[in-house]
């Protein structure tokens, strides 16, 4: 399982350990928009031949600037990138998360958030992942106690969350791959 993305995966110090027993590469690196996951793929994605990636990039894209559309257009580029070359491999979409320290773009990540969803529903190799919904208290804010000081990376609270929605997919997938393994 490779899991790549901005620094919201290249900071997640347990990663290996919480997912005990799967095979897991750690490919985020700070600052890095989809695009630039796309630009890299050949490096940093593609050589490992994974049977499962999970994304989370997005929201320093519409740091930078770029529409939800931008951010959508890029996601399709990477998944058509992948599938082209292991037309096997899953790709989990974490969705962009609501940070304190980002909610003035809460529309377009919603927005961005809705594109990949509705595309990733038609192709059974394409997940989302909802993070956003679980990580907003009742009174429909971001949940502070999930992140750091900086109020945009998580702390163990916000990893140990990602890490309870995924179990069910990088479980399922390494179940899978056990499977074709025997």
């Amino acid at each position: 399982m490779l899991f790549v993305g901005s620094s919201s995966i290249r900071l997640w110090p347990a990663l290996e350990a919480d997912f005990r027993g799967v095979d897991v590469v750690q490919r985020g690196f700070g600052g890095s928009e989809l695009s630039d996951v796309v630009t890299y793929a050949g490096r940093i994605v593609l050589p490992y031949r994974p049977r499962l990636i999970v994304l989370y990039a997005g929201d320093n894209d519409l740091v930078a600037g770029k529409s939800p559309e931008a951010v959508f257009a890029d996601y399709q580029t990477f998944v058509t990138l992948v599938q082209r070359a292991l037309p096997g491999t899953r790709i989990a979409f974490i969705a962009i998360k609501p940070s304190p320290a980002r909610w003035a773009l809460v529309d377009q990540i919603r927005a961005a958030n809705a594109l990949v969803r509705g595309y990733a529903a038609a192709d059974p190799r394409l997940l989302y992942v909802d993070v956003f919904s679980p990580m907003l208290g009742p009174d429909g804010m971001p949940r502070e106690e999930l992140f750091v000081a900086d109020r945009l990376h998580l702390n163990a609270r916000g990893y140990a969350l990602w890490r309870e929605l995924l179990l069910p997919i990088v479980g399922h997938s390494a179940r899978s791959l056990a499977l074709v393994s025997s």
